[in-house]
């Protein structure tokens, strides 16, 4: 059962269309990857989600009714832009965000601290917030998102300004939180961390929606059979294969990209007695690629 149902919102700023007609649901226990380049329409998207914004046309509705201040308790939000209380000490403001949300303070303590931990920031709990880096400052504001436990986290950008440790820790979080049955929109530019998180991707490109499905479906209906290989001779005889679409040389290896219907065997039977193969990797048209060729396509097509 959807706990978010998105039915054909449109956002204009003047003569810009920022969302056209844009529809999705979201379920409990997934994880949403609202996907797009940078100006796609995700934040106007996630804004209108939060009520913060109002669309201009369409229906937004959140476990079974309308956004208002009674829902926001369920809700956990990441904003683009993010925000704190600079002069706050870093536990005194995690305390405050939880108890926005009706948590009694003495549970709010107890939550920060243990999140503070998690994150390697409890040494810092008593340090101002204007005084962590801009990494750490982002750790909390990651933390102050889902220290009320909601039912629902709508997370825009959470990557930004994390190390690849850190980034990694929020995974693993992001993981725990579909274990235990919440709902999660992550919404992000970068397609290969959410290549590696995502149940359902929805992918946006100037404010149009090009893509809404469960990730291995979308990967099996839009992907290509690619194949990389490291070789020994001249790399034109494999280009020149008629069964061959695409083709890129990087010097170590090549990458190409096999028509339908044809498999690595045939690559294979048609190259092993004229060039020398060392290693053979089959792999997955990633998102990042099916984004591309969809995009493109369309502007084919206009």
């Amino acid at each position: 059962m959807a706990i978010l149902e998105v039915e054909n919102i449109s956002k204009h700023f003047d003569r810009v269309v920022a969302v056209d007609n844009v529809s999705f649901q979201i379920e409990p226990g997934k994880i949403y990857g609202l996907l797009g380049p940078n100006g796609a329409g995700k934040t106007t998207t996630i804004r209108m989600i939060m009520n913060i914004i109002m669309p201009d046309s369409g229906r937004i509705t959140i476990f079974n009714q309308s956004m208002d201040d009674t829902l926001k308790s369920k809700i956990g939000y990441l904003p683009e832009e993010r925000g704190v209380y600079p002069k706050m000490k870093l536990a005194d403001f995690l305390k405050f965000l939880c108890e926005l949300h009706d948590v009694p303070a003495q549970e709010a303590d107890q939550r920060a601290r243990i999140w503070l931990k998690r994150f390697n920031l409890l040494p810092m709990a008593d340090s101002k917030v204007q005084e962590l880096s801009k990494g750490n400052q982002q750790k909390v504001q990651l933390i102050g998102s889902f220290l009320h436990d909601p039912e629902l986290l709508i997370l825009d950008e959470p990557f930004s300004g994390l190390d690849p440790v850190n980034i990694d820790l929020v995974k693993e979080i992001i993981l725990e939180f579909k274990k235990e049955g919440k709902a999660i929109i992550l919404s992000t530019h970068m397609m290969d961390a959410a290549e590696k998180i995502c149940d359902h991707v929805i992918m946006i490109d100037k404010g149009h929606k090009v893509l809404d499905g469960p990730l291995d479906e979308i990967q099996q209906e839009y992907g290509h059979n690619s194949v990389q290989l490291e070789y020994g001779g001249d790399g034109e005889i494999i280009k020149q294969l008629p069964f061959v679409e695409a083709f890129n040389d990087f010097g170590n290896f090549i990458e190409v990209r096999l028509k339908d219907g044809f498999k690595v065997n045939d690559l294979l039977k048609a190259v092993l007695d004229r060039v020398e193969i060392f290693k053979v990797e089959t792999r997955r048209s990633t998102l990042h690629e099916i984004f591309i060729s969809l995009v493109k396509g369309g502007e084919d097509d206009a």
